[in-house]
């Protein structure tokens, strides 16, 4: 996969006939993280614009928001050492404003949480969805309800795996 993906967006215009608002590439962000749309609001405005607009990529949706994307799973690097694996997952996080969802990384330095329900599916390669008690091996179209619940997807295959995520804000327990 190369490092941008397309997005079309569409709108409804004065004379209530829809069109085509937005045909554009996303980059991809750190974590690699493709961010198509978010919204800050429920319910959602349909006239409402995209709240990503020029921002960094973040990993959770704003309170009461959501977020629509694609995020890229490399294979496994397992040539580092413990010291630079815990530096390039700390470094990752940072990139992303989000060093606080890393809350127990016990099991690997990537694992991570949010305070999201995510809807995610597997559209490319194989991964491992690796939780805390538990591990899981999903292959494409497989889908996943991530509900606040510490992980990280391993990608032990030799090409880069691609999942789609609506995340949606929720309460904690």
């Amino acid at each position: 996969m190369g490092t941008t993906v397309r997005c079309v967006v569409t709108a409804k215009g004065v004379d209530g006939k829809s069109f085509i608002a937005k045909d554009q590439q996303i980059a991809m962000g750190p974590l690699g993280i493709f961010d198509f749309w978010a919204t800050d609001q429920m319910p959602a405005s349909i006239e409402g614009h995209n709240i990503l607009d020029g921002k960094p990529t973040r990993l959770e949706p704003s309170t009461n928001g959501t977020l629509f994307r694609f995020f890229e799973i490399p294979p496994v690097q397992t040539n580092l050492s413990t010291e630079e694996a815990n530096q390039k997952a700390a470094d990752a996080f940072a990139a992303a404003g989000a060093t606080h969802c890393r809350v127990d990384t016990n099991r690997n330095p990537m694992m991570h949480t949010t305070k999201s329900i995510d809807y995610v599916v597997v559209l490319k390669g194989e991964v491992t969805l690796l939780l805390d008690k538990d591990e899981v091996n999903l292959k494409p179209f497989d889908a996943i309800v991530q509900r606040g619940t510490n992980h990280y997807w391993i990608n032990k295959g030799k090409e880069p795996a691609l999942l789609m995520g609506v995340l949606v804000d929720a309460k904690e327990i």
